[in-house]
């Protein structure tokens, strides 16, 4: 559900991409033309579907990294002077993609340099992978504390 006004209301119902809910015309507003007068609910529904509408994975960059890691470094915990880290490194082949970028502190970054976390010594706190559907990710927090 989401709100539009009344403008994209009026010309969703013209087109024929959404429908009433409601046909009271008392709890409708009255909209006057020239020649027309349009009787607009208070609610329609969409009667298209749209590709657009559809949930996508997000592109790897610093925002979304950083929501999915929580703002804290992935190798200490830190919360200040964040960036990111390619965890194979992309001089060794690693690419730019969700299983291979974290969030890392400066120093944790210096610390790993241009070498793979076994080679540094450090380790991970989480897995890196792509974010989930919000759906899904809801789903799967209210089964955790179901669980506890």
């Amino acid at each position: 559900m989401s709100r539009v006004n009344i403008k994209r209301a009026i010309t969703l119902l013209i087109t024929g991409k959404a429908e009433p809910l409601s046909i009271d015309e008392t709890a409708a507003w009255q909209v006057k033309s020239a020649s027309h007068l349009f009787y607009v609910p208070q609610q329609i529904r969409l009667t298209f579907t749209s590709n657009e509408r559809l949930w996508k994975v997000p592109p790897v960059n610093r925002r979304e990294v950083l929501r999915r890691d929580r703002h804290s470094c992935q190798y200490c915990g830190c919360t200040k002077n964040l960036t990111l880290d390619h965890v194979i490194p992309r001089s060794k082949g690693g690419k730019h993609s969700w299983d291979n970028v974290v969030i890392a502190c400066e120093r944790c970054n210096t610390t790993k340099g241009d070498r793979t976390p076994e080679q540094a010594g450090m380790q991970l706190c989480t897995q890196p992978k792509a974010p989930l559907h919000p759906a899904v990710a809801f789903a799967e927090q209210f089964w955790q504390e179901q669980q506890l």
